[in-house]
């Protein structure tokens, strides 16, 4: 295959794209490969096998590069990367040393398809490692890709013997905060981001300005970051000088920075401030002087994000104006799409999110779209997730930037740690680094959706795969952070085709007396589904304005569907349960559910047929408000039920009603459910449990 594709990669990129579907095809047979070479080696760290992102090309030899000291050369403005991550590692830096790392600046590395400057070649032999690449970044990347393979290095560092062509498919690889919402100490985002450069992120979209808080001093106007001018974490804000200190760390990580200033809407801060909306004469004239001096101040970076979303337009000269004051600064201007409406030439960049957001030819685009982790639930959107392609392509483009992750918290979390927790940040971060890294993907949440196909086929056993290095991941490299998710891919359940229940939720229908593969009613039949996963979508909430695919094709108001399995336990044992109904998004307020009750819809669980009734929630239904702590609604923010498991098969019984598709209390019914069995503490899935409908093992 490596001959083959070595071949094509001397064919303009139009002819070589047409391979692409056969290369598709052709890489799950050479991870099962890799696999097995792998695995017939035992000298190789347990780590080869994990490396997240894979990389585009790697071939495993045997042998390891096992040393204590190097004899590190090469280009002196590249070396001192290489050599933070020796120091890392303790190894020492010696010209005597028999083993050797060399850092190379290349024309071009030859296979790379895309992306030259973020490309590089690894060789790693036992006495050698070499390292190529047309820059710094590759050299960077490259270095992440050593540390993975290393592991947790302890006496040395031991690397398998390779050969790793490497390059990312997208140029644009990120994340975003919305810290004028919620204010995020620079110290945690630092933390995130040396974490997440260990997988290739290399974008941080900081959105700096909300209704709720102007984060970003200003010399020329201090007021604006005075706490009496914030409704939410007042005297949260980033002094100049603490960002310049930021941008040069990133920098260091290889990390390009969007700061983000919305306009002329989110931006009740500013009319709090002075009085005057920004659309006005007076308030133009202000908006203009902070973003200049916002520019000035981020000076380095090529580009500045002006917002423009869900906003009345009263002045059609504002955008065109703010648009022109970046270019002046020698920056691109990046406005949200919808929004403005621009033609080609009259922006830079657009960012795609919502349902409506569309590519337009001459328009670069940046792929948010359905990328918002503030309205995921924990386990069946990471395959939509991860499973999507980027603007729908292969692999980036001049049009085609890449994808970012966004995390809104329109409704407050008590905190940094929850807003992880949460949005599941790890998780879909890993989705997105893996997916962008490599490119490609099944489909645009448009075939299977949030649904893992069949397990025959290719992509569920690339998901799987994903699964299993990324869970590596939670408990090596990021062992200790907030990550909620844990193995699904073994979870299997039978639901029931919906029954109509003509708006009485708690209306009985035969599932309640047996299960069965088939069930008749009314003279109708009805047939059970065969799905996999921890959460299931029977209906996703976005199909309120986009076809997005879950477990039902047609489903209609007032019905009511079950669930149900057998879990195999091979002792008895208390164990933990994660249990969910209703996730509740971080940016919509609705209601908390009433005591007693999972949910508004009725929904309810047994377990070998012993109700299972929901913790005390935290808050009560009475009081609605975006400002008070989103509490324990969702599972990654509660301790898992503790439940009891006996020795052998235990019956899971679910009843899924829902009325009207949205509610007074809740905008966003989600028809849903999650349910899948941990440790006590969460921390992992029940090892050694079957889930099996029809208890086959």
């Amino acid at each position: 295959m490596l001959l083959i594709i070595g071949l094509m990669m001397h064919f303009p990129v139009s002819l070589r794209l047409l391979w692409t579907e056969i290369e598709n095809l052709m890489r799950s047979l050479l991870l099962g490969c890799l696999a097995l070479l792998v695995i017939g080696c035992s000298e190789r760290p347990a780590s080869t096998t994990e490396l997240l992102p894979l990389p585009q090309e790697a071939v495993w030899s045997k042998g390891t590069f096992h040393k204590s000291d190097v004899n590190l050369s090469g280009d002196t403005s590249l070396t001192g990367i290489v050599r933070d991550w020796l120091d890392e590692a303790g190894v020492k830096n010696s010209e005597a040393a028999s083993g050797k790392v060399e850092v190379l600046l290349v024309d071009r590395i030859d296979r790379a398809v895309v992306n030259q400057d973020e490309a590089y070649s690894l060789t790693v032999s036992p006495d050698a490692i070499r390292i190529e690449a047309v820059s710094e970044k590759g050299v960077y990347w490259a270095v992440q890709t050593l540390r993975q393979l290393a592991g947790n290095p302890e006496q040395g560092v031991r690397i398998p013997c390779c050969e790793i062509i490497d390059w990312p498919a997208f140029r644009i690889r990120g994340f975003m905060h919305d810290t004028g919402r919620s204010y995020i100490s620079l110290e945690e985002i630092k933390r995130e981001i040396e974490l997440l450069t260990r997988y290739k992120i290399n974008t941080f979209h900081w959105h700096l300005t909300e209704n709720q808080a102007w984060r970003l001093e200003s010399k020329i106007y201090p007021q604006l970051t005075s706490p009496e001018n914030m409704t939410r974490y007042p005297g949260g804000c980033y002094t100049q000088e603490q960002v310049r200190e930021f941008l040069d760390f990133c920098h260091r990580h290889q990390v390009l920075v969007i700061p983000e200033i919305d306009m002329p809407g989110h931006s009740a801060a500013f009319t709090r401030t002075f009085g005057c909306d920004m659309q006005s004469p007076k308030g133009k004239g202000i908006i203009k002087e902070l973003l200049a001096e916002a520019c000035d101040l981020f000076a380095e970076e090529p580009y500045f994000h002006i917002g423009t979303d869900e906003v009345h337009f009263t002045d059609p000269d504002f955008v065109p104006e703010m648009v022109a004051l970046v270019r002046s600064k020698g920056k691109k201007a990046i406005s949200w799409s919808p929004g403005c409406e621009y033609a080609p030439g009259e922006i830079d960049i657009a960012q795609l999110w919502s349902y409506m957001g569309k590519p337009k030819p001459g328009i670069p685009s940046i792929d948010s779209k359905f990328r918002y982790a503030n309205h995921f639930d924990l386990f069946g959107d990471i395959v939509a997730v991860y499973n999507s392609r980027i603007c729908n392509s292969e692999y980036g483009s001049a049009d085609v930037l890449g994808a970012i992750m966004a995390v809104w918290n329109d409704h407050k979390l008590p905190d940094e740690h929850n807003i992880l927790l949460q949005n599941a940040f790890f998780p879909y971060i890993l989705a997105i680094a893996e997916r962008s890294w490599i490119g490609g993907g099944s489909e645009y949440f448009d075939g299977n959706g949030v649904i893992l196909p069949d397990e025959s086929s290719p992509v569920f056993k690339e998901f799987a795969d994903f699964e299993r290095r990324m869970l590596w991941h939670k408990e090596n490299f990021l062992a200790g952070e907030p990550f909620p998710y844990v193995r699904q891919t073994n979870v299997h359940w039978a639901v029931t085709d919906a029954f109509p229940n003509e708006g009485d939720l708690s209306r009985s229908f035969p599932p309640e007396k047996g299960l069965a593969e088939k069930y008749t009613f009314e003279g109708k039949d009805y047939l059970t589904h065969r799905v996999t996963g921890a959460g299931i979508w029977l209906r996703h909430f976005w199909s309120l304005w986009y076809p997005f695919p879950a477990l039902f094709k047609d489903p209609v108001e007032n019905s009511t569907a079950y669930a149900y399995t057998w879990v195999y336990s091979p002792k008895a044992q208390d164990v933990g349960m994660l249990v969910e109904f209703q996730n509740y998004s971080r940016s919509v307020n609705d209601m908390p559910p009433p005591e007693g009750r999972w949910d508004y819809r009725g929904s309810r669980i047994w377990l070998n047929d012993q109700e299972l009734l929901p913790p005390a929630w935290t808050n009560s239904p009475d009081v609605r408000s975006p400002e008070i702590d989103q509490g324990n609604e969702n599972c990654t923010a509660r301790p898992p039920l503790p439940v009891h498991l006996n020795k052998g098969w235990n019956k899971v019984f679910m009843k899924l009603p829902v009325g009207k598709f949205t509610t007074p209390e809740i905008w966003l019914v989600k028809w849903a459910f999650t349910a899948v069995f941990v440790t006590p503490d969460g921390s992992r899935a029940v090892d050694g449990l079957i889930y099996s409908p029809d208890k086959s093992k």
